[in-house]
């Protein structure tokens, strides 16, 4: 192998391990994210105000409240040592009165000097001690004698202590003379006006948001089947586009489900005229076999014309309304019961859900029918939570194989060993009952059933 071949090797080795450390981080830090868009929105406008004020605040912590501090200190500490300079040039002013009235008037101090003695203990140091240390450098630097200093005794003094030969000086100065005290004002308006600005944005972000959730709850309820009576376009020029577009192709669906169902409506009515005189020309020529044979096959091919409407049908038409689906799964067992079936029922939680009756109740009626028709027991279960109803139907048949169970859900698909296929049916019981089931945003699936045969199980959001 080349110096070339290998290094493209290890490049390769490479190039993977940092697409793996990649992948790893942004992984997890998709887990820390927000899933929300308003969520998102608000840290998109607060990371950057985050960080861009921690800059500006550490540039002028570092630019300007340290330069200034250090600078007010290093003058306070010229000002003492001209005075000590004072002090050991001038002997003949015993009192110290010349010293006090200058350090006073002239420079903003109180001097005061105390018998020769040791320094006091070193006192409590603040959390953020920048005078302490700015001071101390400027006396060690300019002054060089033993010194001690407190910050923290007095709010607005700072008291400083300097070893003379024969005497302790002590000065009183200003904490504004010798600190850049304005820079907690700079701070406060600072997080105070980005407080406010956040306020006003979160305002703001949230009214935008409102027309995006009212076009999703929109969305939903009309892929369950439902109404929302007081959407209308709102908000941004993008937002409003998307809602328009909604309610057009809304218009469209709705549009084309009625030109289907007027159109199958006037199929079945001339449908059923020619069956019905079939049905009179039978009854006018008199009672053979043969013809007995021929009525059978009419009203076999009544039955199945009704099943062909109501599956292309569906539910059209029938609006949602609150139905209660303990009563619904009683009558259910009712009908299973009269059938010579053994039938229970058992319903967990709130069974007031918002669907549509008449075709809801087909569904789950087209199931249990099929449930009866290859078992003798059936159990009807109901359950409701706060985001799901779920109706599951089980029964003690020979089941559905594994590999089947979405073959049977196809329209007019007729298997031989299948469940749905009856005699004389025509295949469509399980595909009216799942087209129902995805009108109101849920679906079917089969299973194992404990029974020993098939459950079907219908879920459907609330």
């Amino acid at each position: 192998m080349s110096t070339i071949d290998t290094g493209l090797t290890l490049l390769r080795s490479a190039a993977g391990r940092v697409s793996a450390v990649n992948g790893w981080m942004g992984n997890a830090f998709k887990g820390w994210m927000p899933t929300g868009l308003y969520a998102r929105a608000l840290l998109i406008m607060i990371v950057p105000m985050v960080v861009l004020q921690s800059v500006v605040a550490f540039v002028f912590m570092e630019r300007h409240w340290n330069t200034v501090t250090r600078r007010l200190s290093a003058a306070v500490v010229q000002d003492i040592a001209a005075l000590i300079d004072v002090y050991k040039g001038y002997p003949q002013d015993r009192d110290r009165e010349q010293i006090r009235r200058i350090a006073q008037q002239r420079l903003g101090l109180v001097v005061d000097f105390l018998p020769a003695g040791d320094m006091p203990p070193p006192g409590p140091k603040p959390f953020f001690s920048l005078l302490d240390q700015t001071l101390s450098v400027q006396l060690g630097r300019q002054i060089g004698r033993s010194f001690w200093i407190d910050t923290v005794g007095r709010s607005n003094l700072v008291e400083i202590r300097i070893q003379l030969d024969d005497a302790v000086m002590r000065v009183f100065a200003q904490r504004s003379a010798a600190y850049a005290s304005n820079s907690e004002i700079f701070l406060f308006w600072m997080v105070g006006t980005s407080s406010i600005l956040l306020i006003v944005a979160v305002l703001f972000l949230r009214n935008q948001i409102k027309p995006i959730l009212r076009l999703a709850d929109a969305a939903e309820s009309f892929g369950k089947g439902r109404e929302a009576p007081n959407f209308r376009p709102r908000g941004a020029r993008e937002v409003r586009r998307a809602a328009v577009a909604f309610l057009e192709m809304k218009s469209r669906i709705e549009r084309t489900m009625e030109q289907r169902t007027a159109m199958l409506a006037g199929v079945s009515h001339d449908l059923r005229t020619i069956l019905t005189r079939f049905k009179l020309e039978l009854a006018l020529i008199g009672d053979s076999p043969e013809l007995e044979g021929m009525r059978k096959d009419v009203d076999e091919m009544s039955m199945m014309l009704e099943d062909y409407l109501a599956f292309a049908r569906g539910d059209s038409g029938e609006q949602s309304q609150p139905t209660d689906m303990a009563q619904a799964l009683e009558e259910l067992r009712g009908d299973a019961e009269r059938h010579g079936h053994t039938a229970t029922v058992a319903f967990h939680g709130l069974p007031v859900v918002t669907v549509k009756p008449a075709s809801f109740k087909r569904c789950l009626a087209n199931l249990v029918t099929n449930a009866a028709r290859y078992g003798k027991a059936i159990a009807i279960t109901g359950q409701r939570d706060h985001r799901y109803l779920t109706v599951t139907i089980d029964d003690d048949g020979p089941g559905i194989p594994a590999h089947l169970r979405e073959e049977v859900f196809k329209p007019f698909l007729r298997l031989d060993n299948a469940r749905n296929q009856d005699e004389g049916g025509t295949g469509l019981g399980l595909a009216i009952a799942r087209d129902i089931a995805r009108s109101h945003g849920g679906d079917i699936t089969l299973g194992d059933s404990p029974m020993g045969g098939l459950r079907a199980s219908v879920r459907i959001p609330v």
